[in-house]
């Protein structure tokens, strides 16, 4: 176990450092100034060289690199260059409205699939599994935005139970307030991603029902739902602990768009602010946090997989 733990920790570095070069030089192929976005439309050219040359920018790009990769081990995300201010701290301060989102959004989409996805498996026969089964395919063919429309015009503008936009200036001094403007938002993505992730949680309940150790249970005198239920389901919760690495990846992605729907001041919004705004080293550090997330979630599934699966320790 220490050795694959070893062995995956090593690829996890490569792929940050993989990710951060993707990064940092995909960002420079990207149209614009920010010297010019910064002087506005009055600046004349001089103005905007002066401005590149305060900020490093006429340097070659594989120092200005190096230089980033430098701060990151130090752990320093860098300086916006539009307002001068930490990304670090920047970031953290909007995490409190996404990483909220991400984790509700996530209970959400796994109330969803994992009792709804294994009751489709069960009755697949009958009326109420192929319902379950259509409206997944359905709800997962619908694009994130319009459903945060639609759950708009349902429980903010027809049912005035949530709010529409926003998040309460104070934050979560306000706790009522602030689950109340994640509530819709979470909704939207949980629903989204919980019909993706029932079609994976039917699959993987079907493949359990024809295991040996079901069927040999279903022969000592259980029901062929009862060997199921208690003999497959471990075997399907290994395999949903696999996919959450691509759950939590859609869910992000998700996120950066919803938070724009529902004008919630996290790091969604402000990624997209800071591409118009040019703002490249606040940019790569917030691209560089996300994947970092991603790769690192993915990372802790494979140990929790390896810890919990014995199966996998056997082959090694």
């Amino acid at each position: 176990m220490a050795r694959y733990a070893l062995t995956r920790a090593a690829l996890l570095v490569v792929g940050l450092a993989v990710a951060s070069a993707l990064i940092f030089f995909t960002l420079r192929v990207l149209p614009g100034d920010v010297a010019q976005m910064i002087l506005g439309t009055e600046g004349t050219p001089a103005q905007a060289e002066r401005i590149r040359q305060q900020l490093g920018l006429d340097r070659p790009a594989w120092e200005q690199y190096a230089d980033w990769v430098g701060a990151l081990l130090r752990g320093d995300l860098g300086t916006s260059l539009v307002t001068g201010t930490p990304v670090a701290a920047e970031i953290a301060d909007k995490a409190a409205v996404t990483l909220p989102l991400g984790v509700l959004s996530l209970l959400i989409a796994l109330a969803i699939a994992v009792p709804s996805g294994i009751a489709s498996a069960v009755y697949r026969r009958r009326a109420i599994g192929q319902a379950i089964s259509v409206g997944a395919q359905l709800t997962a063919a619908v694009p994130v935005v319009w459903a945060g429309m639609m759950l708009v015009v349902v429980f903010a503008v027809w049912l005035g139970w949530l709010p529409a936009q926003g998040f309460p200036r104070e934050g979560w001094a306000d706790p009522e307030a602030a689950l109340a403007a994640l509530a819709l938002p979470a909704l939207t993505i949980g629903v989204v991603e919980g019909a993706m992730l029932l079609r994976f949680v039917r699959s993987a309940t079907l493949a359990a029902a024809g295991e040996d150790f079901v069927r040999t249970a279903a022969a000592q005198g259980r029901t062929r739902t009862q060997a199921l239920v208690r003999q497959g389901l471990p075997t399907v919760g290994l395999s949903i602990v696999t996919v959450l690495g691509l759950q939590i990846a859609g869910i992000l992605v998700g996120a950066v768009v919803i938070e724009q729907v529902f004008a919630l001041p996290g790091i969604g919004r402000m990624l997209v602010a800071d591409v118009g705004a040019r703002d490249l080293a606040k940019v790569q550090g917030e691209l560089f946090v996300l994947t970092g997330v991603v790769l690192v979630v993915g990372f802790a599934v494979d140990l929790l997989h390896r810890g919990i699966d014995p199966r996998q320790r056997e082959r090694s």
